[in-house]
């Protein structure tokens, strides 16, 4: 039993460690070399990268941002971004550092990864970026910066994570506009790529749904409940069945999650219960807290009942 949780602790951190070149392949190698930048985090990054004439490297930057960020998150939320995170950012940099360096993989006039059709850069950046962040989330990491900063704000005031991440992308892609050398269309070739990487990202992490709902089956249906609540600050339903075969009474937890969420919940279930019984459905749209807001014409609706009224 320890050796086989050494052996996935080793996998993981192996997947990350991929996943994390896979991450720095897709700025350092396509559009970093290529004077490009798009949202997230990195972006904010060579957009200092570009104002500094290359004084400040995006690497450096990157985790010097994102170091204060843990601090102010840690302080705001308390501490729950655990290891993986850390590790996530630290591995990033390194690799982001190795892949400067490795000038035979850029993709430049020359080299082998020299792309001639412009438009192609932010696409193929767009889909490694995907694969690379995607992975890191699918075993339970963070690349940290806009994740942190959406998350306090989506705590904070009522909006939704989609949203928070949209507007500090479009913010960051902006940012292009205001250094002399940048044109339109380099804010354009960002956009592509904050497109392409939001379409891929849902079929990496878990299908395209960004939602879920679980029912699990499980004689620890209280710990499974207890972390839930306690660590991943979910609520979770309890719904009381009974099994027809055997006549018993059982509970059964009814589970709402975001796609990023998943791939945790569903691990921490199986090292509890081995035996529990878990059904996930993808869900088109959740709206309440945590998640998206009612967009329906509320207000509309009960102001035009107090106007009947009167």
């Amino acid at each position: 039993m320890i050796s086989r949780k050494v052996l996935k602790t080793v996998w993981e951190y192996l997947a990350l460690t991929v996943a994390s070149f896979i991450f720095a392949i897709s700025w350092e190698c396509f559009m970093i070399p290529n004077g490009m930048s798009a949202g997230g985090m990195m972006g904010l990054c060579t957009v200092i990268q570009y104002a500094t004439g290359g004084f400040i490297q995006a690497q450096y930057s990157y985790i010097f941002i994102n170091a204060v960020l843990i601090i102010v998150a840690v302080l705001a939320m308390g501490i729950g971004f655990g290891f993986k995170t850390i590790f996530c950012i630290l591995m990033s940099t390194l690799a982001m550092e190795i892949m400067s360096g490795a000038e035979f993989m850029h993709s430049v006039e020359g080299n082998f990864f020299f792309v001639r059709e412009t438009i192609l850069i932010p696409i193929i950046a767009g889909v490694a970026e995907a694969v690379g962040i995607g992975l890191v989330i699918r075993y339970g990491g963070s690349t940290g910066g806009t994740d942190i900063i959406a998350l306090m704000v989506n705590k904070y005031w009522p909006v939704s994570l989609s949203s928070a991440f949209f507007i500090s992308d479009f913010i960051v892609v902006s940012l292009l506009l205001f250094l002399p050398d940048k044109t339109f269309s380099d804010a354009c070739y960002g956009l592509v790529e904050i497109v392409i990487f939001s379409m891929i990202i849902d079929f990496v992490v878990g299908g395209k749904k960004s939602s879920y709902q679980l029912m699990v089956f499980s004689e620890k249906h209280g710990e499974i409940a207890d972390y839930i609540t306690d660590v991943m600050s979910r609520g979770v339903t309890i719904l009381h069945a009974q099994g027809w075969y055997t006549k018993k009474e059982k509970d059964v937890l009814l589970i709402l999650i975001n796609q990023k969420e998943l791939p945790q919940l569903s691990r921490v279930i199986k090292e509890i219960d081995p035996r529990a019984f878990m059904s996930v459905s993808p869900t088109n749209n959740v709206y309440g807290e945590g998640f998206d807001e009612i967009k329906a014409g509320i207000k509309k609706t009960i102001n035009n009942k107090k106007n009947a009224a009167q």
